[in-house]
């Protein structure tokens, strides 16, 4: 009888001895952590609420190694509520693992991407979606029946590999994202140290900012959920004024800042913010690098956190194997339109000054369509240099 059962037990031993591989191999993997930051950039209309801008006008600031679609010479414009920018996707592991990310983008597009990926669009309601052909035919330009999805596979995790990365002659801010202790990852031969990609969308913003008749600027939460921060930015020519108000749970009132603040502080306030977030102080400080020449531009504009649940309502995310961590760190950014920033622009119409209307850069557009300037006007200055 025990000669007969032999077999049974070796077999059984041998299914949970893989078993227990199998269930070994999966707590390996799930030591993995995925910290993620990005930007979603809205104008404000004069009821607070984002409008359409065509934030797709400046030239491409990307190396010319990322891919784009293409959409900047489509027939059509490609106009939107929301700039989604730079979200990188960091992986920290003590080991060698092969991921699969999927992003999808309810209601845009995904515009620029790097590494090589698998990029679609769907267009259609929940009972009947399709995709797109690659050239567009057809598509909803409100995007409101849109979907656009990008998805990696196969992504190499490299921890303690130094490979060379692609780098281009002229200067950009996208290398400032590689300033990690992430580690380098492979996909089909294409190196970097994260996951890039851009997109648009007319997806809605969780907060609303407009100028009241006295000049303060009325912040609403739109959302369920408090603001987690909000800082009010100003720059006039040079000098720098900011408010940090916190969290924002319904509506504030706020004075625009006195003019009296240092790059250093500000910039200190926001890795502080962005650390208590749950980014690594090195992923803050890479965010901030890259867009200091953007975000501290002239003009007006709110960077507040965007709350975690619309995080992964804009934007879902799924990931394989599932990291043990998952952190996703948003910042939004609203340009609010003063009545300092039209004052600004009808003197520099008065005077034929490019250069000052040039500090304003792809928020020109939008600025003088909200002051109902004549497009004979708007096109003697359009396009500017850009950031």
């Amino acid at each position: 009888m025990l000669q007969r059962c032999t077999p049974i037990l070796t077999m059984l031993t041998a299914v949970i001895l893989i078993a227990a591989e199998n269930h070994s191999t999966a707590l390996l993997q799930n030591d993995l952590t995925v910290h993620e930051w990005g930007t979603f950039t809205s104008v404000a209309g004069e009821d607070g609420l984002a409008v359409d801008w065509d934030s797709l006008a400046c030239p491409n600031d990307l190396p010319g190694f990322v891919n784009d679609f293409g959409y900047r010479g489509f027939k059509w414009k490609l106009r939107g509520t929301v700039r989604m920018e730079t979200p990188v996707m960091y992986f920290y592991s003590p080991r060698e693992l092969t991921a699969n990310v999927t992003v999808r983008f309810p209601h845009g597009l995904i515009t620029e991407w790097y590494p090589q990926a698998r990029n679609a669009i769907y267009q259609g309601d929940a009972g009947n979606t399709s995709q797109l052909p690659e050239n567009l035919n057809g598509i909803d330009t409100s995007m409101g029946t849109l979907t656009g999805s990008i998805e990696w596979r196969d992504i190499k995790v490299q921890p303690g590999t130094d490979p060379a990365l692609p780098v281009e002659s002229r200067p950009g801010r996208y290398y400032a994202a590689r300033g990690t202790d992430a580690a380098p990852l492979n996909v089909g031969g294409q190196r970097e140290k994260f996951l890039f990609y851009r997109g648009v969308s007319r997806s809605p913003v969780p907060l609303s900012a407009r100028v009241a008749s006295d000049g303060k600027i009325v912040i609403g939460n739109l959302g369920h959920e408090p603001v987690p921060g909000v800082i009010l930015f100003e720059n006039r020519g040079g000098r720098l004024g900011y408010r940090n108000v916190g969290a924002v749970r319904d509506t504030a009132s706020l004075d625009p800042p006195s003019l009296d603040s240092s790059f250093p502080q500000l910039q200190r306030d926001l890795e502080t913010e962005l650390t208590a977030q749950g980014l690594f102080p090195k992923d803050a400080h890479a965010m901030v690098e890259t867009w200091r020449d953007s975000w501290f531009e002239e003009g007006s504009r709110l960077l507040y956190i965007v709350p975690a649940r619309a995080v992964d309502s804009m934007l879902p995310v799924q990931i394989e194997p599932v990291p043990a961590q998952t952190v996703r760190v948003f910042v939004g950014r609203i340009e609010v339109i003063t009545p300092e920033t039209r004052r600004s622009v009808r003197e520099a119409i008065a005077k034929n000054d490019r250069a000052v209307m040039e500090r304003f850069g792809r928020f020109l557009q939008p600025i003088l369509e909200r002051m109902e300037v004549p497009r004979s006007v708007v096109a003697s200055f359009w396009p500017v240099r850009c950031q």
